[in-house]
């Protein structure tokens, strides 16, 4: 039976990627880094400051990759003010909550970002549980968040759904063992599904996501 939702925060609950595009932009142009939507797409998306950093700027040091992460994500928070939720997801998070069922943030941003999301998309209660990357000692595409999250909730895997839109999130999603959504915010259905995804989604009204989680909730 079904038990928990757990949500990757950005490009899943909101499609906030066109902000972290430009927040990347505005820090890394200086640097003589051009980022645009392919670099984006293909070095960015779902990955872990730590990774990224070190993939744009490899002459730099640790420290210096943690300086310039710090002022990439003070960027974004103050770039991001006027987001809305995904289509659906208001209806999906009060159909959970009307039946019980746990819901949970799985991200690789660090708490002051999924604070500050939650906070200016109004969803900070539905959220009781939420694993940041600075909780654990290896982000996406390792499984540990999603583990974490899972003994937090107090469920098994199979009894669980994931929400994710990118690569290193799917894998870390599949490699916990859960069930998957691939949400098509950035990525092609395809792309999703040749990383592990069970089923794709445009938004949380799908008919395939209702069909999926009603069968699930019904044991």
């Amino acid at each position: 039976m079904l038990k928990a939702l757990i949500f990757d925060m950005d490009g899943t609950l909101v499609h906030s990627d066109p902000v972290h595009l430009q927040a990347f932009v505005e820090v890394l142009g200086p640097e003589g880094v051009a980022v645009d939507e392919h670099v984006y797409r293909s070095t960015i998306i779902g990955r872990t400051n730590e990774s990224i950093f070190a993939t744009l700027l490899p002459d730099r040091t640790v420290d210096e990759h943690v300086a310039f992460a710090d002022e990439k994500e003070a960027a974004f928070r103050r770039l991001a003010l006027d987001l809305k939720p995904l289509d659906g997801l208001l209806d999906l998070l009060d159909w959970a909550k009307e039946r019980g069922i746990k819901v949970a943030l799985v991200t690789n941003a660090p708490r002051l970002n999924a604070e500050h999301m939650l906070d200016v998309l109004s969803l900070r209660e539905h959220f009781p549980v939420q694993i940041t990357i600075d909780q654990v000692a290896r982000g996406k595409p390792d499984p540990l968040p999603y583990l974490a999250a899972l003994e937090r909730l107090g469920v098994r895997a199979d009894e669980a759904v994931a929400f994710e839109d990118s690569p290193s999130g799917m894998k870390a999603a599949k490699a916990a063992s859960l069930f998957s959504f691939g949400v098509l915010t950035g990525l092609t259905a395809q792309e999703m599904r040749d990383v592990g995804a069970d089923a794709t989604i445009e938004d949380f009204h799908a008919p395939v996501l209702w069909d999926e989680l009603n069968r699930r909730a019904a044991g």
